[in-house]
Formats: structure tokens, C-alpha cells, sequence
């Protein structure tokens, strides 16, 4: 039987916010955190009614001020770097309303000079609220599986050359799919390539490899002195499970248990290269590749 899912934002003008800001980046990290898991929940099965789901907002942030004409003060506690993918919608799986994030989204949450600029922005406008930058990258995305095709059929290249916006973005890829490629090569042997799921495995890894490489880049290229109280996270949104779970050397955990998580990007190239590895030998890889 079909069941009747609210998803309701209210204002209640008798009680205060329901949730304050995070004061501190652990803060902000595990209120996304609890944000998904509430979300990922929202269509479990249950024998009793559902409750509505209630996103509490502030009109203020709506531009409803007791002063005409006011508009208010961005307060963002976040910067979400995410892919513009319409199944991806970032305040939503989050559980946050309107003021909370300030969102940068781009195909396959690449960090061009624009999106540097964006999130850079945020970090010297929004010094009071801001306390955490995060990376999303997600499952089946589009961008990432182009640069796949693109990597293993070089012919598909010619597709995108033609447009220098769309090159662009495939260019900004091929490091992580080349690393992907590499690492499961290392792991499973030359023959790895011909098994009929590598493409599907390339393309996945490919996703937490691009999330923690730029995470890697915005942590280096942003956070300066004025900004210590910034964290740098990544995550991997599963679009089937709507969960963030965690990517990393906890992904073979979150196989099992589907925890979900964000997680701070490796500092080097040693630890980004430890992150393929495992990436190419996690329990998820091996089951794909053994069929099981």
C-alpha cells in the first residue's frame, strides 16, 4: 500500500530554533551527518504512521524582517562542493534549510577557478558562521562516467573535444580515473581490465578518488591563518540508499553496515595513493569482481 511521506519547513514564531548553529568544524560535520541518517530513513519500511519530517526555518532568512526592505545576512556554518546532478539535492539530503549551506554545485564537483573563487568567497565573507567545507562527490555520475569512457575508449574523447567547456571537465577527471585504473591493475593484475563489471568499478572509484583529490586541493590551495577554524571533509552520496557513507579505509565497514559518514581528505600523495589501494581491495571491489 502506498504510504504518505510530509517533508514539511515550518516557521513557529513561539519557540527559538530547534538547532543553533554549530560552534565549532566537528560540530557542523556531525550535524550533516545526523541530517543524512535522518534522511537516508525516510523510507524505511514501519508499521506505524510516519511522522512528518520538520526542517525548522527562520523567516529572517527569507527576507521577512521587521525592517521593509531588509534582506538578510548570510550565515551559511557550511560551503558544499557538489555535482549539479538533479538527483542530488544538497540542503534536502542533508536536512537543512534555507541559510545553512552555501552551496557550489558543477558537474562532477570539479574545482575550477570559478568554483575556487565561489567557495573562497564564502571563506572571507562568512568568517563568523562558516566551519566546514565539504566535497560530495556521488554514485552513477555523469561526468565521471564520461571521463571513464573517455579513458578507456579514447575514440569517445573526440565527443567532448569539440566543446572546450565540457573538455574541461572530462580533463579534470582523467587524474583520478588514471589513478583508479592503475590501482586495480596493481591489485587484481592486467586481466582486471577485461572483466565485464572494471567499467562499473572504475567509474565508482573514480567518484571518492575525484571527492578526496579536490577536498586534498581546497584544504592546500584555501584554508590560510584567517581561517583555522575551517575543516575540509569528503563524502560519497549513494543515490539508491540516499546515504553519505564513508569512502575511505571505513568503506568495507559501510558496505556492511552502511554507516554514514564524511571523512578528511588524505594530506599527500602517499596517502592519496593508500586511498586507491584500498579503494581496489575493499570488500565492495572484491565482491563485484567475484560476482558474489
Amino acid at each position: 500500500m502506498a504510504r504518505v511521506i510530509d517533508i514539511i519547513y515550518r516557521y513557529d514564531p513561539e519557540t527559538a530554533p530547534v538547532i543553533p548553529p554549530p560552534a565549532t568544524a566537528e560540530a557542523a560535520r556531525q550535524l550533516l551527518e545526523a541530517g543524512n541518517r535522518e534522511f537516508s530513513h525516510l523510507l524505511d519500511p514501519t508499521p506505524h504512521p510516519r511522522q512528518p519530517r520538520i526542517i525548522p526555518i527562520d523567516l529572517e532568512d527569507l527576507g521577512h524582517s521587521d525592517e521593509a526592505g531588509t534582506a538578510p545576512r548570510q550565515e551559511p556554518f557550511a560551503v558544499v562542493l557538489s555535482c549539479s546532478d538533479a538527483r542530488v539535492p544538497t540542503e534536502l539530503i542533508f536536512n537543512q534549510g534555507c541559510n545553512d549551506l552555501f552551496v557550489v554545485r558543477v558537474a562532477g564537483n570539479v574545482l575550477g577557478s570559478e568554483c575556487l573563487g565561489s567557495i573562497d568567497y564564502a571563506i572571507q565573507h562568512f568568517q563568523k558562521t562558516l566551519k566546514l567545507l565539504v566535497v560530495l562527490g556521488h554514485s552513477g555520475c555523469g561526468a565521471v562516467t564520461a571521463a571513464v569512457d573517455a579513458f578507456l575508449q579514447p575514440s569517445r574523447y573526440l565527443a567532448v573535444a569539440s566543446s572546450h567547456q565540457l573538455r574541461a571537465i572530462v580533463d579534470r577527471l582523467f587524474v583520478s580515473v588514471r589513478t583508479a585504473s592503475q590501482s586495480l591493475e596493481e591489485a587484481w593484475g592486467a586481466e582486471v581490465k577485461q572483466h565485464a563489471r572494471y567499467r562499473q568499478i572504475v567509474i565508482e572509484m573514480t567518484v571518492v578518488l575525484n571527492a578526496a583529490l579536490t577536498a586534498s586541493v581546497l584544504r592546500r590551495e584555501l584554508l590560510r591563518e584567517e581561517a583555522e577554524q575551517l575543516a575540509v571533509v569528503y563524502g560519497y552520496y549513494d543515490l539508491t540508499r540516499r546515504k553519505v557513507i564513508l569512502p575511505s579505509e571505513a568503506l568495507e565497514a559501510a558496505a556492511e553496515r552502511e554507516e554514514v559518514g564524511l571523512i578528511a581528505p588524505p594530506v599527500g600523495l602517499n596517502d592519496f595513493s593508500e586511498l586507491a589501494g584500498r579503494l581496489a581491495h575493499c570488500t565492495l571491489v572484491d565482491r563485484l569482481l567475484r560476482g558474489r
